[in-house]
């Protein structure tokens, strides 16, 4: 086989993971969206010209937002072949030279990161309750059985997270072909006894009936805005299947798969509007019905595990970008670094979603609060892609402007249309945001005063190594690892050491983890090191947001003069205990709530990988 059939052969493989995992969010949209345009929460009249008006303007959501803006423009903006919203902005921020707006670009992204979680807990709600309450469809008697039967399935998801999705994602990519595969035939089937409803291909009767809404409008463009939820997903994961199985998938399937259903459920409304009660279950025979049911089931949990997984990869780059204090990060596959688990992210994940979901209790409910989160992150997204194209890229003005002020307006327009529905549950991702923004901002602002702190109050480590040299402290024949900060400022656990150990190490390495806005970073830039004075060291270990830091393993393959052994190294760590004090840089209730994160941040022995044997952790108390 030659190269070029080798590269057919994995995009094709890759196209079809990212079926499995991109997709299924997309995939499962047509299961709700029609039936709430045509909800009494949007006053759209169930009319011959409204249903080919809204089938247009759902059509052509996914052509304009999807294809042209996600697809074709913004897979482009990769930061090193990763995507994301966390990704972008470490290219946005990295391209602009003015602090002030650095500032501002890293509070959005920040926002648009927060946001996501919101679209992390009502993805699996909705989609698992839309997929259930295909049952009432089936029998009205089972319709008490809905809820309970979502709960379980949702406990079940959420509780099988620790064992890792590599078993279960062999599965992913075949399911959801299958699941698109019916979407189409479906569609098609009814578009065959109706084929007038193809007269929604044409974009004049989706700008008449949006026009037509008055000012109803913004009710409607925010039930279509349903079809396009899981579009980010398309950029999030760029990074583990590439642009071209990405595009090779939507194009080849997913779209056709989609568009085919939409229109064939349009096909049925115009030729039975009893069936506005649930098109999408009632585009099925009834004795498929029940295979319709388990299908769709299957499809939503597989779209609530991506949704859940990108919650995971994206706190584990907000934490390295510095925006959360370390968790637990459980490594639930040797061969795939992206497949982790965070059991504090999890089981607060569930914890939200039980309570939305039995909050809110039917799918269409849960829709007044969906689009919101999801908007706002679009919204985020191409004004970071904005500032990637203007100053990353060197584009003129006129060109940035234009490639991306178009859909600033479009997603403005979508977000604004949900936003008409914030008392009705929109807050609900509104609120949850701000609170997530609070706390990333006030833990990055609580660790640069922090840091602040430590360089005015510690001396020199240059100034200090002197100072010992030549002293009469006794010598050991030991490696000792002082993790810090602050790499220019003495370790507080080896001044600690000193005073009441009295015992100074033949080897002493000063290290400095650092994160670069960048998602990797390559083994031959990873390592720097000088050396001080006599058995000191200064290292500064550098990693990207999505790399695994590994400091034992990363000494072990450092190249220093001295001989490195794991069983005679010791690794010293400085806990800081944070003391708010009067006068401080932010507000009181901000300087206790960061000592509260600070002081519940997970341990940087197991976020390092240090053997817990080889680790002496001394406190020290700091007043910000």
């Amino acid at each position: 086989m030659d190269t070029k059939n080798i590269q057919r052969s994995s995009t094709a493989a890759l196209a079809l993971g990212a079926i499995g995992v991109v997709y299924g969010d997309i995939g499962t949209s047509p299961l709700y969206t029609i039936q709430v345009i045509f909800s009494d929460s949007t006053g759209v009249a169930l009319t011959p010209t409204n249903i080919i008006g809204a089938i247009s303007a759902v059509f052509w959501a996914l052509m304009l937002v999807v294809t042209l803006k996600y697809v074709i423009l913004v897979l482009r903006a990769d930061n090193k072949g990763e995507g994301g919203i966390m990704a972008l902005l470490a290219l946005a921020v990295a391209s602009v030279k003015s602090l002030s707006i650095r500032k501002w670009l890293l509070m959005l992204g920040a926002f648009g990161a927060a946001l996501f979680y919101g679209d992390s807990i009502l993805t699996p709600a909705i989609s698992v309750l839309s997929a259930i309450e295909g049952l009432q469809v089936v029998s009205p008697h089972l319709a008490t059985y809905v809820m309970p039967i979502s709960i379980g399935i949702l406990i079940a998801l959420f509780t099988l997270q620790r064992y890792g999705t590599g078993a279960v994602g062999k599965f992913f990519g075949p399911i959801i072909v299958i699941w698109f595969i019916v979407l189409g035939l479906t569609g098609g089937w009814h578009i065959s006894h109706n084929p007038s409803i193809l007269v929604a291909l044409n974009p004049m009767y989706a700008l008449h009936f949006l026009l037509d809404r008055g000012a109803g409008v913004f009710l409607a463009v925010g039930a279509v805005t349903l079809a396009i939820t899981g579009a980010e997903a398309l950029y999030a994961d760029m990074g583990h299947f590439g642009k071209p199985a990405i595009r090779l998938a939507w194009s080849l399937l997913v779209l056709p798969g989609l568009a085919l259903n939409y229109l064939g459920q349009g096909a049925l409304l115009l030729s039975n509007p009893a069936t506005v009660s649930n098109p999408f279950y009632l585009s099925f025979p009834q004795p498929l019905l029940i295979p319709a049911v388990i299908l769709s089931t299957l499809a939503t949990i597989i779209a609530s595990q991506a949704v859940i997984s990108g919650a995971y990869s994206l706190t584990r780059q907000a934490i390295q970008l510095g925006f959360l204090p370390r968790m637990d990060i459980v490594q639930t596959s040797a061969a795939e670094y992206g497949q982790i688990y965070m059991p504090a992210i999890n089981w607060m994940l569930l914890a939200a979603v039980l309570i939305v979901t039995m909050s809110f209790k039917t799918s269409e409910a849960l829709a007044t609060a969906y689009g919101i989160a999801v908007t706002g992150t679009m919204l985020i997204t191409t004004v970071l892609t904005f500032f990637v194209i203007r100053h990353g890229w060197k584009y003129p003005l006129w060109l940035a402007a234009s490639a991306t002020g178009f859909f600033i307006l479009l997603d403005a327009l979508l977000f604004v249309s949900c936003s008409v529905k914030f008392i009705h549950g929109g807050w609900f991702p509104i609120a949850l945001s701000l609170l997530l923004l609070v706390l990333m901002w006030t833990w990055k602002r609580g660790r640069e005063i922090l840091i602040l702190h430590i360089k005015k109050d510690d001396p020199k480590l240059e100034d200090f190594v002197s100072n010992i040299i030549g002293s009469n402290l006794q010598s050991v024949e030991r490696t000792a690892v002082f993790l810090v900060s602050d790499p220019y400022s003495a370790p507080q656990a080896l001044m600690h050491n000193l005073k009441h150990n009295k015992v100074l190490h033949q080897t002493n390495l000063v290290v400095t983890v650092l994160f670069d806005d960048v998602p990797t970073v390559d083994a031959a830039e990873r390592i720097k090191y000088r050396e001080i004075g006599s058995g000191f060291w200064q290292l500064t270990l550098r990693y990207g947001f999505m790399d695994n830091p590994d400091i034992p393993k990363a000494l072990l393959d450092c190249k220093l003069p001295v001989q490195i052994d794991p069983f005679t190294t010791s690794f010293f760590l400085s806990r800081e205990i944070v003391v708010p004090a009067s006068g401080g840089k932010m507000a009181k209730w901000r300087e206790r709530l960061f000592a509260t994160m600070s002081r519940n941040a997970g341990s940087a022995v197991e976020y390092f990988n240090i053997p817990m044997n080889s680790v002496i952790e001394l406190g020290t108390r700091v007043h910000i």
